[in-house]
């Protein structure tokens, strides 16, 4: 998980930036559920209904749409870019698959899962970056705030609310935090970076989470939405006699 979920993510995203404007990358990340599904199929925990061969099949035309392949400069990016952004998110996606078979069912808490794979992390980055990092690091105060407030907030308590929702909703449920991506990152990027925002922006995301969303059922004509488990515990505790 330390691999997957946090090393390799991370150096994809960190060098893909370098070639693709923060909105795009933003919205490349917004993949992460549609793979999720791909992967949670691949391995059969799950049955390939039609609904979800149309979902992966729209959300795979958002892909396209958000690459623009018939433009080199659309969106602010690169091809190796978007590549190397679509295969942090397929490492996202392995990870809430696998901690979902092999982590969440152990009883573990979630903040003891989070904290392990961020030390264990930690660890093979301190010992790799003496060979791999082109110049010594310079702690000035706004790095060392900016990694505080990364690696406390931004994973740190993400990681620990990752867990739980993959304990309580599953991998694929889990993977749809990452709806929020593209709004905020689109957002930020135009707002502070003054990043272009472009049509095909707006078209493949909207694609992506539509692929998504057909791919889980929600739009099924006449089948309501199944209940949260909050919900259905507070129904109960409201149905049980003696506590009106």
């Amino acid at each position: 998980m330390a691999l997957v979920g946090s090393i390799a993510p991370y150096l994809l995203f960190s060098w893909g930036e370098q070639h693709v404007a923060s909105s795009l990358a933003g919205v490349l990340n917004a993949t992460t559920p549609l793979l999720t599904l791909l992967l949670v199929m691949a391995t059969r925990s799950e049955r390939a209904s039609m609904a979800r061969v149309s979902g992966i099949s729209l959300g795979f035309i958002g892909v396209v749409v958000l690459a623009a392949p018939w433009q080199s400069s659309a969106a602010g990016g690169s091809i190796a870019g978007m590549g190397a952004c679509l295969l942090a998110a397929t490492c996202y996606a392995a990870g809430y698959v696998y901690a979902r078979h092999f982590l969440a069912g152990r009883g573990l808490p979630p903040l003891v899962l989070a904290a392990g794979q961020l030390t264990i992390g930690a660890f093979v980055l301190g010992l790799a970056a003496p060979v791999v990092a082109r110049s010594a690091a310079t702690f000035t105060p706004n790095v060392v705030a900016s990694v505080l407030v990364l690696g406390v907030l931004s994973t740190g308590a993400a990681y620990v609310l990752n867990y739980r929702l993959i304990q309580d909703e599953g991998a694929t449920a889990a993977s749809m935090a990452n709806y929020l991506t593209p709004i905020v990152a689109v957002a930020l990027g135009a707002l502070i970076l003054g990043e272009p925002v472009t049509w095909n922006l707006f078209v493949g995301a909207t694609l992506v989470l539509l692929g998504v969303t057909v791919a889980e059922g929600r739009l099924s004509s006449g089948r309501p939405l199944r209940p949260s488990r909050i919900e259905s515990r507070l129904d109960r505790a409201a149905r049980a006699p003696g506590r009106h």
